[in-house]
């Protein structure tokens, strides 16, 4: 869908944006529907649970990458970089992890999830960008998108803390 995002966000249409939030919403929720069956009916794989979050943070990125490109600010500048760069970063503490067989050690936490949504409706606000009558869209996805920068921090120091036994004990 990742190719797809990109060609509604740059449609030369009036409803590109809602095209672009129309697809980016069905791939989030696509996404965790496969997740929820997959889980539910034990229908994983290794190589599905190493492409699946591989895909989301590529979806993800790409998407920062264009609502930046179209609003080139500084607040979103940086919260773009600390949400890809920690996405980077914890992928590949997972990877290292996995590889000690320590992966147990940096699951998922409640932070991640919380800043995963965060970061999801921001996406779609931002990816929308226009006011819905007197509600400022753009500016909202802008907040939701720092707040999701900040518990993303917080997420990455609480994975870091759980993985220093391993790393310290590496050193």
């Amino acid at each position: 869908m990742i190719p797809v995002l990109a060609l509604a966000f740059y449609w030369p249409s009036d409803w590109a944006n809602v095209l672009a939030v129309v697809i980016f919403v069905l791939a989030a929720l696509t996404d965790w529907l496969d997740g929820w069956v997959a889980r539910r009916f034990g229908m994983t794989s290794a190589f599905g649970a190493f492409l699946d979050p591989v895909a989301d943070k590529l979806m993800v990125a790409v998407a920062l990458v264009l609502i930046l490109q179209r609003q080139p600010e500084v607040v979103l500048a940086l919260s773009v970089a600390v949400i890809i760069g920690r996405e980077i970063t914890i992928s590949a503490l997972r990877e290292w992890m996995a590889g000690l067989g320590e992966g147990a050690r940096v699951k998922v936490a409640w932070t991640g999830k919380l800043k995963t949504i965060l970061q999801m409706v921001a996406i779609g606000f931002l990816l929308y960008g226009e006011p819905l009558g007197p509600l400022p869209v753009l500016d909202i996805g802008r907040w939701l998108l720092v707040l999701a920068a900040v518990l993303t921090i917080v997420s990455m120091i609480s994975y870091l803390r759980a993985a220093w036994p391993a790393i310290h004990a590496r050193r």
